[in-house]
């Protein structure tokens, strides 16, 4: 019988779903809705962001991650970045690389700078793309599989390059209606079997293509507005969820998942959630001899 074991490495993702060891986040200090950039942003408009309210909700949920083993590492929030709290789009590991993005939107240009000086003051190894543009919510990985948006911040020419970049690597393009962002709005990976969906936004082509892949479990329009499909995984089967998407929680459930409930209804009146508020940079590697 071959050996199993875990390799030690600084920088390693494989999946979305193995154990998460090793989290970048970023404190939703100055969380600010200054330019509606998504349908979920237009309807909190008006209200905004309370910002002590968001910090608290943030504190709870990185307070959860470390008492589920997960080690989280905190980017300096700037004043002139509000939407720096959803550190994902900053960067995404794929293997043993940790990719800088290229930031589209005006607002959120500079927080590449941010992450890349942290990442050297912390001799973390990195590698910039200097490419069109491309955000880390439109990347989602599943082994040799590398899923990527088409979004209104990532476009045809990154992933060509991806591609090239990546030549061991099954890059598949996702076209969805863009006025959801990014592709972990409507589609995100549970584990090798599972995936959640929201099938209103994709083309029939796909959602019959991630069918013919994974188990899926389909979120319906009142929880995608809620960031039903924005869950992070952690391993182990555990699953970090918003409480108001009973829907989503429940099928969890029944399908063997643990939820972890913590509420962040004041970080997605921005449009995110959990997957957007972090950046995993080492998940378990294992490997058999």
């Amino acid at each position: 019988m071959r050996a199993i074991k875990e390799v030690k490495q600084q920088i390693v993702c494989h999946t979305e779903y193995e154990a998460l060891e090793k989290v970048i986040v970023c404190q939703p200090k100055y969380m600010e809705i200054t330019e509606v950039i998504n349908e979920v942003q237009e309807e909190y408009a008006e209200e905004n962001i309370n910002r002590l309210k968001a910090m608290e909700q943030h504190k709870a949920f990185t307070d959860a991650l470390a008492e589920n083993g997960v080690t989280v590492y905190m980017l300096p929030p700037a004043k002139t970045k509000p939407e720096q709290v959803f550190t994902r789009d900053i960067g995404f590991t794929i293997g043993h690389t940790l990719y800088i993005s290229e930031m589209a939107s005006d607002i959120r240009q500079g927080e590449e700078e941010v992450l890349t000086k942290w990442l050297s003051k912390n001799s973390m190894p990195h590698k910039r793309l200097f490419s069109k543009e491309i955000e880390g919510g439109d990347v989602i990985i599943d082994g040799k599989r590398v899923f990527v948006g088409l979004s209104s911040r990532t476009n045809e020419d990154t992933v060509k390059s991806l591609k090239k970049l990546l030549p061991n690597y099954e890059v598949i393009p996702i076209e969805f209606d863009q006025k959801y962002l990014h592709l972990d709005c409507v589609f995100n990976i549970l584990s090798p079997e599972d995936a959640l969906i929201f099938p209103e936004a994709l083309q029939k082509e796909t959602v019959h293509m991630l069918k013919g892949m994974y188990k899926t479990i389909e979120v319906n329009a009142e929880e995608q507005f809620t960031m039903g499909t924005n869950v992070l995984s952690i391993g182990h089967k555990k699953v970090f969820s918003l409480p108001v998407n009973k829907e989503v929680n429940q099928n969890l459930r029944e399908r063997g998942y643990t939820v972890i409930e913590v509420d962040l209804s004041e970080i997605i009146k921005s449009g995110g959630s959990f997957r957007c508020c972090t950046l995993p940079i080492k998940r378990t590697e294992i490997i058999k001899d």
